[in-house]
């Protein structure tokens, strides 16, 4: 369309076939095209258009006729230009009008995907999980989801093999979500989902395919029995669509999604976009599914609870070595781990639980699997134990509260965080032994702590004591196990000598740990012991270099140039352009939040590890920015670049690391 100054259509080819059936008549005013909840927005930016104020292009208005008989709704993508004559006087405007309602229901249902990757799977709870996939479809689907699943998947076993399911697979309500009220006498959670005549599931009908359907098809589907119905269709309820969740092979469920107050019926793209989403959150819900159900079979299977016994990673070399007691307590609460972090450090961690047998067995196994995750959060020695004192606090005052309450709950734990780049290792004991220290010299030692009250006491703190760790050094974590006979100095005399022998350069360590365990603990001991070896390796210097800047605009720059160069020096040119966009991302942000100094490091080894340090300790926040913001997407394009990435805090700021793979490792 062309149209004059005043907005009035001069020539148009809009055609009455267009856009819902209306045509943009000569001589009308071009924005009365549009509704009145749009069309002043539209008049005011044409006229900015006009005045030569702004710039207008690919604006997008939701669109139904105002005029004549009403069309589908739609989406228009408005641009426009001014019309100039060789003085610059402007006489009008040229306005190009494009359906883009495709295109815009394809962002929505590709961000629909997106938050359903990102909301769908955050816990290991079945309930949790499909109340997420309820939660996602409504109103962003339809108005109402309910998401139903196979009896058995509940509790966590696998549900019957589909063919032979008829009459046995089972659908109970596990998850709904409506806007507004839950209609009465609808399915509830809890609710069984009422079977097709002849026995027939309704996944015998999906047989993986999503399905379009309304009331009239739906009462067909179930025959005449219309209490049933009552229970399957909303009230005003026009139209719906079923999908089955599929997840390796297995037929957890289904999850049916309706539209009341919407009068837009489902189509084939809603019907593949539920089929995907439900793909998604069927695996999910099987991980969900699959955790209930070995949780519950480690209860009682307490063996199945020790740890891995060697690891090999860029910090140390390391050998555990766990040796039951001979009594028929069996197995007992000693246990070791050996927990990788970020940039290259390393958590040593070794404990013992109270007690022996299927109670303390447990407690190990809870213990274990908190420290690792407390430890992930990148904590200090001291935090860490203070975040474990206070579950196994809430442990004894679980136990009281049992069965089993008589028995008691506590545990020591000793923590060593090492890093080989700076070759320094904070230690922290609650309760523990100190570890000992063999040189590469072949001379070894205790390292002088001062520990803290046992787990589970409350209410004092722990000292972390720091030493430095000549490379090849083995360090020697250890339970009393270990040491008790026939007491404790003594035995931590055996100790200290038996590891001067048998640690020398170059041994092996797991066999060096069983003969130790072997020698001091006998073949009748009392008490289980734990054994962790670690012979501790470094970055050489030459493979790691940092920088500091002081805060300022320029220094964006300044890092990005000490970054190519340094990777060019390395001969890790394929990585250039990603690590100076990372770098250069997570020094602005440093630069404009955060307060000096400003530091960059970046370390080689088997990846190349980038950190970025500042002196604050705001939290970094991954988000999606939309399409219109401005920022927002330093965060993202970071964690889409690399490996891993996160953010750890000492006393004085916070660290930002991210860990890139190098070529020969992509």
């Amino acid at each position: 369309m062309i149209t004059d100054t005043d907005l009035r259509v001069l020539e148009s080819n809009v055609r009455p076939t267009m856009f819902g059936g209306v045509g943009v008549p000569v001589g009308s005013l071009f924005h009365e095209f549009f509704n009145a909840q749009h069309a002043p927005e539209v008049e005011r930016r044409l006229r900015q258009v006009v005045d030569g104020n702004a710039a207008l292009s690919g604006m997008e208005i939701p669109f139904v006729s105002a005029i004549g008989p009403s069309g589908n709704p739609c989406m228009l993508s408005l641009t426009a230009a001014r019309l100039e004559v060789e003085d610059g006087q402007t006489i009008g405007l040229v306005v190009d009008l494009r359906d883009v309602s495709e295109q815009h229901r394809s962002r929505h249902r590709l961000e629909l995907l997106h938050r359903a990757a990102d909301q769908i799977g955050t816990s290991l709870d079945v309930d949790r999980t499909t109340q997420d996939l309820a939660d996602l479809l409504v109103p962003s689907l339809g108005d109402l989801a309910q998401v139903f699943l196979a009896e058995s998947v509940l509790v966590g076993d696998e549900p019957p093999e589909l063919a032979a399911g008829v009459g046995r697979h089972h659908l109970r309500c596990a998850a709904v979500r409506a806007l507004g009220p839950w209609p009465s006498g609808m399915i509830s959670p809890g609710e069984q989902l009422p079977s097709l005549p002849g026995k027939r599931s309704i996944l015998n009908v999906l047989r993986g395919n999503a399905v379009v359907t309304n009331p009239r098809e739906l009462a067909k589907l179930y025959g005449a029995r219309s209490p049933l119905i009552t229970q399957l269709i909303p009230p005003s309820g026009h139209s719906s669509v079923v999908a089955p969740l599929f997840a390796r092979g297995l037929a957890l469920g289904s999850v049916v999604v309706w539209r009341v107050q919407n009068d837009s019926p489902f189509d084939e793209g809603d019907s593949q976009l539920l089929l995907e989403i439900a793909s998604r959150a069927a695996l999910s819900v099987d991980n969900a599914r699959r955790f209930t159900r070995e949780h519950r079979a480690a209860v009682t299977l307490q063996r199945s609870l020790l740890p891995l016994s060697s690891a090999h990673i860029t910090a140390a070399q390391t050998a555990g070595i766990y040796r039951p007691a001979s009594s028929a307590a069996g197995v007992g609460g000693d246990w070791f781990d050996v927990v990788p972090l970020s940039s290259l450090r390393v958590a040593f961690v070794v404990g013992d639980v109270v007690g022996h047998g299927l109670h303390a067995a447990a407690t190990m196994g809870r213990l274990r699997a908190a420290i690792r995750t407390i430890a992930s959060l990148d904590l200090p020695p001291d935090e860490v134990l203070m975040q474990l004192d206070d579950l196994v606090q809430e442990l004894a005052t679980d136990a009281e509260g049992s069965d089993n309450g008589s028995d008691s709950t506590g545990a020591t734990c000793l923590y060593a965080l090492y890093d080989p780049v700076t070759r320094r290792c904070a230690i922290a004991s609650a309760g523990h032994p100190p570890p000992a220290l063999v040189s590469p010299n072949g001379t070894a030692d205790f390292i002088e702590l001062d520990p803290g009250p046992p787990l589970g006491v409350g209410g004092m703190p722990f000292d972390v004591t720091e030493i430095d760790i000549e490379p090849a050094s083995i360090l020697a974590l250890y339970t009393d196990g270990l040491v008790e006979q026939p007491h404790i100095s003594l035995g931590m005399e055996r100790l200290k000598s038996a590891l001067a022998r048998a640690c020398r350069s170059g041994c092996n360590l797991r066999e060096e740990g069983d003969r130790l365990l072997t020698q001091l603990c006998g073949s009748t001991a009392r008490n289980d012991a734990a054994l962790l070896l670690a012979r501790t390796h470094s970055v050489l210097g030459e493979n790691t270099r940092s920088w500091e800047f002081p805060r300022a605009p320029e220094i964006v720059a300044q890092a990005r140039n000490v970054t190519s160069k340094q990777l060019h020096a390395w001969g890790l040119e394929d990585l250039t352009f990603t690590t100076e966009l990372i770098v250069s991302e997570l020094v602005t942000n440093a630069v404009r939040y955060a307060v000096d100094p400003v530091r960059l490091r970046l370390t080689r080894d088997r990846i190349l590890v980038c950190e970025v340090s500042d002196g604050s300790n705001t939290q970094p926040r991954l988000r999606r920015a939309r399409s219109t913001d401005e920022g927002g997407r330093g965060l993202f394009l970071v964690a889409q670049l690399t490996n891993r990435w996160g953010c750890r805090y000492g006393p004085r700021g916070k660290t930002i690391w991210v860990e890139i793979s190098k070529p020969s490792e992509q």
